[in-house]
């Protein structure tokens, strides 16, 4: 199958193939033409595999080379980051039409507010947007969606997990009853279920590859000390084999860390957290993008707010809380039927995450053996997490070298 089997218009056709789309993903062949027939779709599909154009190319179909130029679309998104690459996506494929869009988000100072609101000022046929701006706007009486027949919700269950759910049913009060509704989501929790049933319409459900990562993806899990992480870290940069990276850490505190640790070993990375500047991230994500920037370190909010091609590794700085969230970080890697490496590293206080986690994918994950002069790697004792003397021996360990640990028998990590 191909993208002309859909026999998209001419100008937006043209748009595909300049933007080098040739073979349709699974979940592009299910669900554009489902859309395509005018029907509210509840669709599930892991992050990598190509749902943004799912939905962006039957919508601009069906606006069609000559749009009214009044909004008819609205695309919500949980993060800026995701709002801008959804816009640059829509003005890539939609290159020889006459469609325009505008991405609206917040952040910034008063100076980005008031261009935005110039954008929607300026007749545009497509709004992308972060809930608590599209209120804003809204409430302002800035934006009036009178017009809307297409309503996109892009990660709804991220957007769910971060408060926004009264926000979506507020915005939802606003838009004409009549009008075709696309639910896509990672996952497919209760929640999620609940707010399909309130605001689609006899909905086709597809389902695709639910909390799998792509075949693509070589996983490795490193158990380790806490102090030999950020060694780890640092001889897996310096081996050469990987030019685009990406570490994810719990917490930005432990972001700005690990961006210091790893400056001050002369690797080239930088941080990106909430607390810099809307325009400081912004040119982080163009370097990073641009292969001008090898290494990037970040939280789970940068594993659903960036679309990079070329990603050759995914690094775990710290194990993930929520199994679901590892597919989502690893998922940045092995993009549209490539290849790359994820590198999960566990201390003993993370077994029980890496047990989930194997339990959710259904695979056990290769254990790769710690180089040489990073000491020996710990020896975890399968023991309850309630049993507390047990695990506060462990973590009295000061070290690898400590008396009484035995070496680990690993299995060599497979080649990169």
């Amino acid at each position: 199958m191909t993208f002309k089997d859909f026999n998209f218009n001419e100008q937006l056709t043209e748009g595909v193939d300049s933007m080098g789309f040739k073979t349709p993903t699974p979940i592009q062949q299910l669900a554009i033409p489902v859309i395509l027939e005018g029907k509210d779709i509840i669709a599930c599909a892991q992050t990598g595999t190509g749902k943004t154009a799912s939905y962006l190319l039957p919508v601009l179909n069906q606006i069609g080379p000559t749009p009214s130029h009044q909004i008819s679309t609205l695309i919500l998104a949980p993060t800026r980051e995701l709002a801008q690459q959804i816009d640059q996506q829509v003005e890539g494929l939609a290159y020889f039409t006459e469609i325009s869009s505008v991405a609206i988000f917040g952040g910034g100072d008063g100076m980005a507010y008031e261009n935005q609101k110039r954008g929607l000022q300026n007749k545009v046929d497509i709004v992308i947007a972060t809930p608590g701006r599209l209120i804003a706007f809204l409430n302002s009486g800035a934006l009036k969606l009178n017009h809307l027949k297409y309503l996109v919700l892009d990660e709804a269950d991220r957007m769910l997990d971060m408060g926004f759910q009264e926000d979506i049913m507020r915005i939802v009060s606003y838009l004409p009853g009549n009008r075709q509704t696309l639910l896509f989501s990672a996952t497919m929790p209760p929640k999620i279920r609940k707010l399909a049933g309130s605001i689609l319409k006899d909905p086709e459900q597809i389902n695709i590859a639910i909390s799998q990562p792509a075949e693509g993806i070589n996983q490795i899990v490193y158990k380790v000390y806490d102090e030999q992480k950020t060694k780890l870290i640092v001889h897996l940069l310096k081996s050469g084999l990987y030019t685009s990276t990406i570490i994810f850490a719990s917490t930005k505190e432990k972001v700005k860390a690990l961006y210091k640790d790893l400056k001050s070993r002369q690797i080239n990375a930088n941080a990106f957290h909430s607390d810099m500047k809307q325009n400081e991230r912004e040119e982080i994500l163009l370097e990073f993008k641009n292969k001008q920037l090898p290494v990037i370190i970040g939280t789970d909010a940068l594993s659903r707010g960036i679309d990079v091609e070329g990603i050759d590794l995914v690094i775990n700085y710290d194990a993930p809380p929520d199994p679901e969230d590892y597919v989502h970080r690893i998922g940045r890697t092995a993009r549209a039927a490539t290849t790359g490496t994820a590198i999960t590293l566990i201390n003993e206080r993370d077994q029980r995450k890496l047990k989930s986690i194997q339990e959710l994918i259904d695979k056990e994950i290769t254990e790769g053996i710690l180089p040489p002069e990073l000491g020996e790697a710990p020896v975890f004792k399968n023991t309850p997490s309630n049993d507390r003397n047990k695990n506060r021996r462990w973590n009295n360990k000061k070290g690898p070298a400590r008396k009484g640990n035995k070496p680990q028998n690993n299995k060599p990590a497979p080649s990169a």
